[in-house]
């Protein structure tokens, strides 16, 4: 539970994120759908083969937990620091990185992901927004993953609570999307939580925190950041 739970707050920073993608290429409400499932399916084969080499490094290596740990809590600060600023894809790595290697045509051919342009074979946006979400995810996974490994070593927990967390991913997108300036407070709070399952991860050694106390924890942050948005949260100005 506690696993899922992490799992599930940390994937609501995907969301913003895959909210940004789709304002950015203006993608149709209807191809939104289909992209985000597809991302799913290319996430749950990504994350099982990540979660089976790390279990794999995990049982072979015990001091990659303190790498795990404080990898966790850079990403905790670095995602502290970045909260509130406003991303700019057009400085992203992945999408520079396409649009060198990749002729794309201005308009969408409706779900396809090739269209043909003066006789030639041409990527669609919906391509680019198809590989940057996987991008995403991947970058992602290499936060949640070890954070979930800091509740427990075993392979299948790990991968059960990271698929059942990505299964509902598309679901949370639309209830989440509408709603998503109301919790301008979120990646503060979890940036805490990384920090704190950072600190967990290389303090088990000297002292074990119980499962129930990180469970506790999680909910506590999470809660007290979403009470704050809400109460923070600027009104809507009416037209």
């Amino acid at each position: 539970m506690t696993g899922y739970l992490i799992e599930k707050s940390l994937a609501v920073d995907n969301i913003f994120v895959f909210l940004m993608v789709f304002t950015y290429f203006a993608v149709p409400t209807p191809f939104q759908k289909r992209v985000l499932m597809i991302g799913i399916i290319g996430a749950i084969v990504l994350r099982s083969v990540m979660i089976l080499v790390g279990g794999w490094l995990l049982a072979e290596f015990h001091w990659i937990l303190y790498v795990f740990g404080a990898f966790l809590i850079l990403s905790g600060v670095k995602m502290w620091w970045a909260a509130g600023k406003e991303p700019d894809l057009n400085d992203n790595p992945a999408l520079k990185l396409l649009r060198k290697c990749l002729p794309v045509s201005k308009a969408y051919d409706g779900e396809n992901f090739w269209t043909v342009q003066n006789g030639k074979k041409i990527a669609t946006p919906l391509l680019m927004v198809i590989c940057l979400i996987a991008a995403t995810d991947v970058i992602f996974a290499v936060d949640s993953i070890p954070a979930i490994f800091a509740i427990t070593s075993d392979p299948f927990i790990v991968l059960t609570s990271n698929v059942f967390a990505i299964l509902g991913l598309r679901a949370m997108y639309f209830l989440l999307a509408a709603v998503a300036n109301k919790f301008h407070l979120l990646n503060y709070g979890l940036a805490v939580i990384l920090v704190f399952i950072g600190s967990k991860m290389c303090l088990i050694d000297i002292y074990k925190i119980p499962v129930m106390v990180s469970l506790g924890v999680v909910v506590g942050i999470l809660a007290l950041t979403m009470l704050l948005s809400v109460r923070t949260a600027k009104p809507a100005v009416r037209h």
